[in-house]
């Protein structure tokens, strides 16, 4: 998440702008469609996480205001469209102590929910990952990797993901320079690690990322074009070999507003499915959106 301030001004100077492109420029990801969701309750907003159950129909999410947010995707029988969130619980995140979470302490970035159902979200305002054994219950600590200490404020741990075998994956929205590749963290057997970097291809920076169902690694990245608008891309590796990933989408400015989250899941056609949430920043000119592609197999 970026200060929230200068997103604001940005927000409010895209409302004004009357010719944006909808074109997307070339890659495997085909688009499927968008929902815009609206919630008439306190601390709706600001959603930076995501994951999707296998078959694409629960969610959760999480925001950068403390909560946690759970309910069932309706979709439409014929084009799988989303067209209706419903069944809907919100928790407020709680400390280690069952207090709820406040100030720098608030800014749930990223999530990851594991086989066994616990719950785990990555912070940003004090930077560190923490583990919820069920939504609304309190915070478990898991230990930090010295790394986190002196990463840059508001720029730090946004990305988290689980694979198959368990281990955590997170990483920082800025690596510090430009030319500098993004650190991956990984948290495996009680152990925090740093066993390799993801190349940084200016000028996006990454916001979100999951495993999906084929056991590669996806990375939801995003770029600020000035007063224009956002724009998004997602790029796919195999771990195995981080140092080249394939871009999947990369969408023209002002196509979607701030999107933070991704999961990945598989439809009913056999298609890799990416379904992303965007942060509004609880401003009234963004929107809370859910944006979904396919990627043919």
């Amino acid at each position: 998440m970026q200060n929230r301030f200068v997103l604001a001004i940005i927000a409010a100077a895209i409302a004004a702008v009357a010719v944006i492109s909808h074109a997307e420029t070339p890659g495997r990801a085909v688009y499927v469609g968008s929902y815009t969701w609206t919630l008439d309750s306190p601390g709706f907003g600001g959603y930076s996480g995501l994951e999707i159950t296998a078959d694409g129909r629960e969610f959760i999410t999480v925001s950068d205001g403390g909560y946690l947010v759970t309910g069932i995707l309706e979709r439409d029988r014929d084009t799988t469209e989303i067209t209706l969130l419903k069944n809907i619980s919100q928790f407020e995140l709680l400390d280690t102590k069952g207090k709820q979470l406040l100030g720098v302490w608030d800014d749930g970035e990223g999530l990851a929910v594991a086989k066994t159902g616990a719950i785990f979200i990555s912070f940003e305002g004090e930077h560190r990952v923490w583990r919820y054994d069920v939504a609304g219950g309190n915070a478990a600590q898991i230990g930090h990797h010295p790394d986190f200490k002196e990463m840059q404020n508001n720029s730090a741990l946004e990305v988290l993901a689980i694979d198959a075998s368990g281990d955590l994956f997170t990483l920082p929205e800025r690596s510090g320079v430009v030319t500098r590749p993004f650190p991956v963290y990984r948290f495996k057997d009680g152990k925090w690690d740093q066993p390799f970097s993801i190349p940084r291809i200016s000028p996006y920076l990454p916001v979100g990322g999951d495993f999906g169902p084929d056991g590669k690694f996806y990375l939801l990245e995003r770029h600020l074009n000035g007063i224009f608008g956002f724009q998004t891309r997602v790029r796919r590796f195999d771990i195995s070999d981080p140092t080249s990933g394939e871009i999947l989408l990369e969408s023209s400015t002002g196509r979607h507003d701030n999107l933070e989250g991704i999961a990945v899941w598989r439809d009913s056609t056999g298609d890799i499915r990416i379904t992303m949430i965007s942060d509004d920043n609880y401003r009234a000119f963004q929107r809370t959106e859910l944006v979904e592609y396919r990627i043919p197999e």
